[in-house]
């Protein structure tokens, strides 16, 4: 099996983690490989203006020489409390494959054309797997793919706070089957991944270039390109229609689309492992499993 859990390509210089260390589950900011205490979780920066957000991450990361841990294991970077949303349709490429697989695609071209997004319940912060973690694809369904996808982490406010790689594993032969079937196609046992960390808005800005690499046996079998800068709406646009019917105390992640998408020939198989790399923000790897009956 490949090494999944440390990947550092695309890595920022700095980042916001989850890690266990010493047995204790808390929030570090990694400055180049030291990690350093926060001594807040995400949820309660999301609660804070940004200015002091900000401040105590660099307090952090100036204290790196003289607080520095040894991590055991770093995990998805969001607190249990968060909720995982998602946009679709933000690509061509998705609004094609979507079209594609379904017996009738004529809604995924109306909504690429309209001016409300679509936008979905994708994972709780429980259920969603970190780098290294195993995703999983359903028992019950015969055509799955990985969705390469960047994530964005918006604050109370619905501002913009910081950017992770996200995967929004997905059963396109349940959704293609009946557009009603997308939350089960969608919402399921370890179909959401994010990690490895989260990358503050004020040191990296759209657009970034997203790759993935699926392996198999140790041999790719299949890779794509995108950026997104071919999105079809903006990051504060898609914040802006998550945050008019909801709010979000503690802040929310929102997936903002794929624009690589498999062909019909491609499905995912357990023992596959996935990489989604978003140029400057990080690498998230993981392996596949069977999950469900």
């Amino acid at each position: 099996m490949n090494d999944t859990k440390h990947d550092d390509t695309n890595r920022a210089p700095l980042g916001l983690a989850r890690v266990r260390f010493d047995g204790e589950v808390l929030w570090a900011v990694r400055s180049g490989d030291v990690y350093s205490p926060l001594g807040a979780a995400l949820a309660e920066l999301l609660r804070l203006p940004r200015d002091e957000a900000r401040g105590l991450i660099e307090k952090a990361r100036v204290d790196a020489a003289t607080t520095g841990i040894r991590v055991d294991a770093v995990l998805a970077p969001v607190d249990p409390e968060h909720e995982v949303w998602a946009a679709g349709v933000t690509y061509l490429r998705s609004r094609d494959g979507r079209i594609e697989e379904a017996t009738d695609g004529s809604p995924y071209d109306r909504v690429y054309v309209a001016k409300r997004p679509e936008l979905f319940f994708k994972a709780t912060g429980r259920r969603v797997v970190g780098p290294g973690e195993p995703v999983g694809v359903r028992a019950d369904s015969g055509w799955d793919v990985p969705e390469p996808e960047l994530g964005v982490v918006l604050d109370a406010a619905g501002d913009v706070f910081g950017f992770v790689p996200g995967n929004d594993v997905s059963s396109r032969s349940i959704e293609g089957e009946n557009l009603l079937y997308l939350p089960q196609a969608k919402v399921y046992t370890a179909s959401c991944a994010l990690g490895p960390e989260i990358v503050p808005a004020w040191l990296a800005a759209p657009p970034f270039g997203i790759a993935l690499t699926i392996e198999r046996e140790g041999v790719t079998v299949f890779e794509g390109t995108t950026s997104t800068e071919t999105m079809a709406r903006t990051l504060p646009d898609l914040a802006d229609w998550l945050f008019r019917g909801l709010d979000f105390p503690d802040g929310t992640v929102v997936l903002t689309g794929t624009g690589i998408v498999p062909g019909a020939d491609f499905t995912l198989m357990p023992g596959d492992v996935v990489r989604i790399g978003i140029d400057g923000i990080g690498t998230l790897a993981n392996p596949v499993i069977k999950v469900g009956r």
